[in-house]
């Protein structure tokens, strides 16, 4: 099957094309992947912050959970199904950081910085089940491994140099 550019007509051809493609955002024609990563905080700041973090972490595991079809039906759909334009991975793994770490204007830099970083680079064990997970319970999985690598990164900063748990927590 060849694999095939979205467009807003493909967006609009199907509600779970809406959502793998983040509401519009994996349509960037660069960096579909950064563009996700970045309406992520928005989206976490209009539809998850105002709910007390028990509650973000269910929804949290529900967006998760209900990414797998939703991205399983756009990559079918794209030919591919890790395609590049397919976003909701890194939402939902930016949410993940942004439930767990401050808000302040530093900290979701450094967030979002990491987690491109890491899911470009894809350290291990990352990019081992990237190749072998190949389904889009593994196109949700390596972003939220990344994410997790994030959140390591991020808590030894803030547990072994004091300066940047000051500024990272304002």
């Amino acid at each position: 099957m060849r694999t095939s550019t979205p467009d807003v007509a493909f967006l609009l051809r199907h509600p779970a094309h809406i959502l793998a493609l983040g509401l519009g955002s994996g349509l960037a024609p660069r960096a579909p992947g950064t563009f996700g990563s970045l309406a992520a905080i928005p989206l976490y700041f209009w539809l998850l912050a105002p709910w007390p973090l028990a509650w973000q972490l269910v929804l949290i595991v529900a967006a998760f959970l209900f990414g797998i079809p939703v991205c399983g039906i756009a990559g079918r759909a794209l030919g591919k199904v890790d395609h590049g334009n397919i976003v909701w991975d890194e939402i939902v793994a930016m949410w993940m950081l942004l439930a767990v770490e401050p808000h302040g204007l530093i900290s979701v830099a450094a967030v979002f910085g990491l987690f491109r970083l890491f899911d470009i680079v894809k350290p291990w064990p990352i990019d081992w089940l990237d190749r072998r997970l190949e389904n889009p319970f593994g196109v949700m999985l390596d972003d939220a491994l990344a994410a997790g690598y994030v959140w390591l990164v991020m808590d030894a900063l803030t547990r072994w140099w004091p300066l940047a748990g000051r500024i990272l927590h304002g």
